[in-house]
């Protein structure tokens, strides 16, 4: 307590014990992919070569120049060593700004080890990871069957996480033109799968779609919010596409969760923005990264709650500060609603923290938000006016 000697007007500045809710990054990428120890590293100002980054260590990466100074030079062909670089260029071309990185020697599965675990146990110490990809091209130990368990294991590391979010790719080629031939994944809401795969060089050499994709994430979270389904959206850096698909096409592919990408005009656009999971409330992208960038939020925000005296003061404190985080969601458009009261609510009282949760050391707050959905079928009713003279 500070000692007042004379008389007079003393203004002091008390910690209030909580501090606002920031929202979480959203658009972190992390990749992982093959890359030989044998690998073109470009040279350092004095002539020697780069050193290759180690396998298995998640390096960051924040422009195009890094990656190749960790990870080698990548050839303008695609091949199973250079998928890895073509997605980490995409990624950036598309409008991504930092990722995350790690390499493999083979994605072929050990007798005991799988490089592709050790590299998601890597990626879930890393806390602003929040979209996964693994652009990993068919070769030696690697087939599709390999590939689908690859992206089964990273569905299953964003599901438990719960922070994250999987950018799929289909296969290169397939017998028709059908879901039932191109997505062979399990339903997750934590994931969503891209088709056809993009050509990087207008000579036909085709590499997985999930590096731009992840790169357009990153744009459209940043011009528009997380909120913004990533669709209807240019994809820069690709000379053209494996497979035209047409509208008949893709009335297949869309309800079964196949994302297209389709040439329109000079443009070729993602045409799709669902996740694994039919009919449910999570089957759109933006609405299961909204409820992961809401939930990590408060999550983060609300730690210095842990351990205060759980009573109505702190009941008080987290509702004004959830309220306060809500209140900037819904000004940004994330939220359905003319007012704040219409878009959502936040509940902490004695009611839902009577005597017998306290006594469990809990304390319990609800909340609700009201999503804006993406408008998927745009609809317009034309019919003939006859309008008679008065």
């Amino acid at each position: 307590m500070p000692s007042y000697l004379s008389p007079g007007v003393y203004v002091e500045e008390v910690p209030s014990g909580s501090a606002p809710i920031a929202g979480v990054g959203t658009s972190t990428a992390g990749f992982i992919g093959i890359v030989p120890d044998d690998a073109s590293m470009p040279n350092l100002p004095d002539g020697s070569a780069y050193t290759i980054a180690a396998a298995g260590v998640p390096v960051l990466v924040t422009n195009f120049a890094e990656f190749t100074r960790s990870f080698g030079e990548v050839d303008n062909r695609a091949s199973a060593t250079s998928a890895l670089g073509h997605a980490v260029r995409g990624f950036f071309v598309n409008g991504g700004t930092r990722c995350w990185v790690v390499r493999m020697t083979s994605a072929a599965a050990g007798e005991n080890s799988d490089p592709v675990d050790d590299a998601l146990d890597a990626f879930a110490g890393i806390d602003e990871i929040a979209l996964v990809a693994a652009p990993i091209l068919p070769g030696e130990g690697v087939d599709a069957t390999r590939i689908k368990a690859v992206q089964e294991k990273i569905l299953t590391h964003c599901e438990n996480l719960g922070d994250r979010f999987a950018i799929l790719d289909g296969a290169e080629e397939v017998e028709t033109l059908t879901a039932a031939a191109i997505n062979n994944l399990r339903e997750s809401t934590y994931g969503a799968l891209y088709f056809p795969w993009v050509d990087v060089s207008g000579n036909g050499d085709y590499v997985p779609p999930s590096g731009h994709v992840a790169g357009i994430y990153a744009r459209v979270d940043a011009q528009r919010g997380v909120h913004k389904a990533p669709a209807n959206e240019v994809v820069k850096g690709v000379m053209g596409l494996r497979y035209r698909i047409s509208k008949a096409i893709q009335d297949d592919l869309n309800p079964n969760g196949v994302n297209a990408l389709r040439t329109f005009g000079n443009s070729i656009k993602v045409w799709g923005a669902r996740t694994l999971k039919k009919n449910d409330e999570f089957t759109y992208i933006n609405i299961r990264r909204l409820f992961a960038y809401i939930r990590e939020s408060i999550d983060e925000g609300l730690q210095w709650a842990v351990f205060e005296p759980n009573d109505s003061d702190l009941w008080a404190k987290i509702t004004r500060n959830v309220g306060a985080f809500l209140t900037n969601v819904w000004s940004s458009g994330a939220l359905f609603g003319n007012t704040p009261e219409q878009a959502f609510f936040v509940k902490c009282d004695d009611e839902n923290n009577p005597a017998e949760v306290r006594d469990l050391g809990q304390v319990v707050t609800e909340i609700g938000v009201a999503v804006t959905k993406p408008a998927e079928f745009v609809i317009f009713r034309i019919s003939q006016w006859n309008q008679s003279g008065g």
